[in-house]
């Protein structure tokens, strides 16, 4: 447990590579703005959601520096085009205390997503707009006041990209927002998102994934390591793994986030239903 340093230098190189693409991208046409979005800059900006991700916990500077690390995420929020860290880090305290609690763990699908995208077509649907949806759940399951680091956040990405606008023009900012929109929906590394806490086997609602993937999304994959031990910082977690070997390697786990998605939108016992619920006391809540 404890922090590790390394990951603000590869979350700054990241942060300056995006800037460099929106550089290039700003004279393309519109065609080869999106396949770029999609293919290079999406894959980055999805890989710096699971770096805010670890972020949240303290990663780059410690426990004892919080405010860092609160402002280091809104650093490397910025090639993500919308403010997303500050919210992210203030619920995912709960998916971690209260994980699949009812009306306190934002990551469970509602009633309403569980009822109308029941079918392949309507799955296919919901994994597009899941960008959407993870961003408005939280306003309908559990809102919480708005703080001001959420304040500030919005205010320096607005600022960023409106510099970019005002220096290249509107291609780059979409680049960046159409990036993340594309790669949080139907992309190869949003498998993630099913993979981790849906019910692909009775009784197992949190899985981890062992592929090659996880060399681009800080090793997030390692998801039942992460949960058991969330203060070990991801690039430690296949220590975790080899270390309690008798404990990880007999349990359920995927190797492909494609063959997640696949099995997610044809078979029928998944959707977004697919999730355990539990109900947590008041007192539990508080």
């Amino acid at each position: 447990m404890g922090p590790d340093p390394q990951l603000k230098w590869v979350v700054s190189l990241m942060v300056l590579t995006q800037v460099a693409a929106c550089y290039l991208v700003r004279d393309l046409p519109w065609k080869w703005v999106v396949f770029w979005a999609y293919a290079f800059g999406g894959c980055l900006n999805h890989s710096m959601t699971l770096a805010i991700h670890d972020i949240s916990h303290n990663v780059p500077f410690g426990n004892g520096r919080a405010r860092w690390n609160r402002l280091f995420g809104i650093f490397a929020n910025l090639p993500v085009g919308v403010p997303y860290s500050a919210s992210f880090k203030k619920y995912h305290v709960d998916h971690h205390r209260y994980l699949g609690g009812d009306g306190l763990d934002v990551d469970v699908p509602t009633d309403f997503e569980g009822r109308l995208f029941c079918s392949p077509a309507r799955k296919l649907l919901w994994l597009f707009l899941q960008p959407f949806f993870y961003t408005l759940r939280p306003l309908c399951v559990n809102p919480k006041p708005v703080t001001a680091m959420e304040i500030l956040n919005a205010g320096v990405q607005v600022a960023f990209d409106l510099l970019l606008y005002l220096l290249w023009g509107a291609k780059p900012v979409v680049y960046l927002i159409a990036g993340s929109c594309l790669a949080m929906g139907i992309h190869p590394i949003s498998g993630h998102f099913i993979a981790e806490h849906y019910m692909f086997l009775k009784g197992y609602d949190t899985f981890s994934y062992y592929g090659p993937l996880n060399w681009l999304t800080f090793n997030v994959g390692y998801h039942m390591e992460h949960h058991d031990f969330p203060s070990i910082p991801g690039s430690r977690s296949p220590v975790v793994k080899k270390i309690a070997a008798e404990y990880y390697d007999p349990l359920p786990h995927h190797t492909s986030w494609v063959c997640v998605l696949w099995d997610f939108v044809f078979s029928d016992t998944l959707g977004p239903y697919a999730r355990v619920k539990r109900t947590y006391t008041a007192a539990e809540g508080q």
